[in-house]
């Protein structure tokens, strides 16, 4: 029941913001294809594919990335300090484990949407995306884990000052590591294991597969699928101490 019921508050919230939302998650990867796809794609080669090819999985997984986790920190941020509506939450008797996941899928399906229109866009610029289940899989995976991490550090942050400290030192920098605008192949060797370890790397590495050539490493969904549930629990946890 609680999930429904966040969804469906959610729902009302996108509804009354369609608009807003819509253009918010289509401007940025439209003007990265215009940046790179235009002005890099029809001269520059990387691993054998145009670089518009390249690129556009890892904008992908960095729009599922940033969509979702604003989604829920900002959204959630907003509504604990200073709307005080998470407070009716506290006060009813919730099934704390239900009531994250709620909040958790509204960030997900946000995620899943600004993909599908990140699908859109490139289609306009002439790249079709080589689909699959494996693809859907790691960008519901992707878009999981990082609303988990919204709504974790929107419980765990207290101002919105250092949410947007933790976008600079935590998201800015995973954004641009982890392989969504370049091959991670002329990195140092040290380097290249640190940055094989966030999340969005695995993420990028998996689309591009998919995309490029039609295969993928079920390694990169297991680490998704183990970042999903550390961070989901994560979540309950500060929900609980939130609550209790």
């Amino acid at each position: 029941m609680e999930i429904f019921a966040v969804l469906w508050r959610e729902f009302l919230f996108f509804k009354r913001r369609f608009f807003n939302i819509t253009t918010s998650a289509i401007i940025t990867p439209l003007l990265y294809m215009i940046a790179f796809g235009w002005g890099l794609g029809s001269d520059v080669h990387i691993e054998g594919y145009t670089y518009m090819h390249f690129v556009v999985p890892g904008i992908i997984a960095l729009t599922t990335m940033n969509t979702s986790f604003s989604a829920m920190s900002v959204r959630l941020n907003s509504t604990r300090l200073h709307e005080k509506s998470f407070e009716f939450y506290m006060t009813s008797p919730v099934d704390t484990r239900l009531l994250a996941l709620g909040f958790i899928i509204s960030g997900t399906l946000r995620g899943m949407y600004a993909s599908m229109l990140v699908l859109l866009i490139s289609s306009l610029f002439g790249i079709r995306i080589h689909m699959s289940i494996g693809f859907i899989i790691i960008c519901i995976l992707n878009s999981f884990l990082f609303a988990a991490l919204g709504y974790g550090a929107a419980l765990t942050i207290n101002s919105h000052y250092d949410i947007n400290r933790f976008s600079t030192f935590v998201m800015t920098p995973m954004s641009f590591l982890s392989g969504t605008f370049f091959s991670l192949s002329k990195l140092p060797n040290w380097m290249k294991n640190f940055i094989e370890l966030l999340p969005l790397t695995h993420t990028t590495q998996g689309l591009r597969d998919i995309a490029l050539r039609g295969s993928y490493n079920r390694f990169s969904i297991l680490v998704l699928l183990f970042y999903s549930i550390v961070l989901y629990v994560y979540g309950v946890r500060m929900t609980n101490r939130e609550i209790y």
